[in-house]
């Protein structure tokens, strides 16, 4: 049987990372070929690939979405497109939406463009997006069909990004697939995300920011629900559509903050309160199969903490991201004090010795 060839944008990043290891680990898909594309930005690790860097079906390339030259060509040499590279931190996007612009959606168009090119019309395009598109709702939950309503400009930029992808199907007849998730977490995740970033901050003894009353709520998934998921809509979703893929368990910040707490062996003395926040929630309905992953009962904290701990038992940066502990102010943003690496973030991860088009991989 001939493989099925997959291109992964983003596949060093958290998410796309397990996705790339769930695909090749034990139990995953045995007759699939990947290929990794990523730029390898600050919140990009070669480490979160380790497991499955000596597989036969694995190579990499270290490459910008927006390079056309070199997108044209790995599409073409692939039969789908799992595409998870994006700028995703509401915050830096506030401070400077440039990069999220340029990634998110010329890097999104570079990508729909090469695929439209394809003679052959059996190419899959699985677009990995957010349910921040929908913006905020005052109760209950976004079905797919609602239209996006996005807050921020990170938001903005992947409601751009999942209108083009559909405008793609509807005008050029692509195979185009979208997603919707609603908050990530797990290990491998990088620090200046709320979970991460609280354990970490908790272990090394400092405090940890809870803004505003803190009953802003929000969806909670574990990554590998997440890519359980994007692997039914990749082997059996339909063309055009849109799948909201959530956790189905919803908490306040408070409820979040009490749960990391506990994991961490720390109490209510840890918290800063900080500038008063807007209270929203933020839900999406999901409609991926619930058969897709055995969804859990939300974060509780305990396993991201306990993987913490093993890596900084090691006195090693953890795969995916600086030990972060810095000030409420910055909340690990760019500058952010507590990372080694400042606003790049890379301090502690392994030398990047590829150049940008490079490939590598396993031995043939």
């Amino acid at each position: 049987m001939t493989a099925t060839r997959i291109l992964v944008t983003g596949g060093a990043g958290f998410i796309g990372s397990r996705y790339v290891r769930a695909l090749l680990g034990p139990g995953g898909a045995a007759d699939v070929d990947v290929t990794v594309l990523d730029k390898l930005t600050y919140a990009g690790n070669l480490a979160n690939l380790a497991p499955v860097a000596d597989d036969r079906r694995f190579s990499f390339v270290r490459g910008d979405i927006c390079d056309g030259q070199l997108v044209d060509k790995l599409v073409a040499e692939h039969d789908q497109i799992v595409h998870f590279a994006a700028e995703s931190h509401v915050d830096r996007s506030i401070e400077d939406s440039d990069d999220f612009v340029r990634t998110n959606v010329v890097g999104t168009h570079t990508l729909l463009r090469a695929a439209a090119r394809r003679v052959d019309e059996s190419l899959v395009f699985v677009h990995i997006s957010t349910d921040e598109v929908y913006g905020s709702i005052a109760e209950g939950s976004w079905p797919e069909t609602d239209p996006v309503n996005p807050n921020s400009p990170y938001a903005a930029a992947k409601a751009s990004s999942d209108l083009l992808a559909l405008a793609y199907h509807r005008t050029h007849g692509l195979d185009v697939r979208v997603t919707r998730c609603s908050n990530n977490y797990g290990p491998y995740q990088y620090p200046e995300k709320v979970i991460p970033l609280f354990v970490t901050n908790l272990l090394d003894g400092r405090k940890v920011p809870l803004y505003g009353d803190g009953l802003n709520r929000r969806d909670w998934l574990h990554v590998d629900d997440h890519v359980r998921a994007v692997e039914l809509v990749r082997n059996g979703g339909r063309p055009g559509e849109i799948y909201n893929i959530g956790g189905g368990v919803e908490l306040s910040n408070v409820e979040l903050t009490d749960r990391l707490l506990a994991a961490c062996g720390a109490d209510r003395t840890m918290v800063q309160r900080c500038r008063t926040g807007r209270r929203t929630t933020a839900a999406t309905r999901s409609t991926a199969r619930r058969s897709a992953a055995s969804w859990g009962t939300g974060p509780s904290g305990t396993s991201t903490a306990r993987w913490r701990r093993r890596s900084a038992g090691t006195g090693s940066t953890a795969p995916g991201g600086n030990r972060c502990g810095g000030t409420t102010a910055d909340r690990g943003g760019p500058g952010c004090p507590g990372c080694p690496g400042g606003a790049s973030g890379r301090a502690g991860l392994p030398p990047t010795t590829l150049p940008p088009g490079a490939r590598a991989g396993p031995p043939p």
